[in-house]
């Protein structure tokens, strides 16, 4: 089946999410690791994902480990340089699928806040026909009632919608629902696919 829609990912498939390379540069490799052992920045930016307050979530984390308050801060304070650089090869194809009238959608694990900030920065983040983001909805991928909402709401069904994403636990969940897949390994392969769903020709398959 040719897909109706396309559903991209947006942490490392429209824009680059590497907390540790960031931390890495900002405080060093050793200190990085012992942070992070230290204290669960990931489950905090989890449960930002989920809809809790940005701010709030960052500061009662550096609340509860003051030995790390600065580092722990640096999260709130540098996450745009987290979330960087854009991916252009990815961003090109979302902008030719657009231009071809075919619908694209976000369905990312994504805070309100922060994707508020990174929208302000990625203006290509404006650009979906619709947006499925977790920290709106409360639940994230890959629980497979993020999915149905998609599919419920945009009225498409599962075995035309083409998705890609990074990580694999989230194509599973997409793929046990008949949704086609697609794992993002870089936009080189996601232009592949696209060429061979027949949705883009090769001349607008550009990364």
């Amino acid at each position: 089946m040719t897909p109706e829609a396309v559903v991209f990912d947006i942490g490392n498939v429209l824009v680059e999410w590497h907390p540790e390379r960031h931390y890495d540069g900002l405080i060093g490799p050793e200190r990085r690791k012992a942070l992070f052992a230290q204290v669960d920045l990931h489950a905090m930016n989890l449960r930002v994902d989920l809809g809790a307050p940005f701010a709030a979530e960052v500061e009662a984390m550096a609340t509860a480990h003051p030995d790390w308050r600065p580092e722990i801060l640096a999260w709130r304070e540098g996450w745009v340089e987290m979330c960087s650089p854009a991916i252009p090869g990815s961003v090109a194809l979302l902008r030719n699928l657009r231009a071809r009238g075919i619908p694209v959608f976000a369905l990312s694990n994504f805070g309100v806040d922060t994707y508020q900030i990174a929208q302000g920065v990625y203006d290509f983040l404006n650009e979906f026909d619709a947006e499925f983001i977790s920290g709106h909805l409360g639940v994230m991928k890959p629980d497979p009632a993020i999915y149905e909402r998609l599919e419920r709401d945009t009225g498409i069904a599962p075995g035309a919608l083409l998705f890609a994403d990074d990580r694999p636990d989230n194509i599973a969940a997409a793929a046990a629902r008949g949704w086609q897949t697609h794992l993002f390994e870089g936009p080189e392969g996601w232009a592949a696919r696209l060429v061979a769903a027949g949705l883009l020709p090769e001349a607008e398959a550009v990364t």
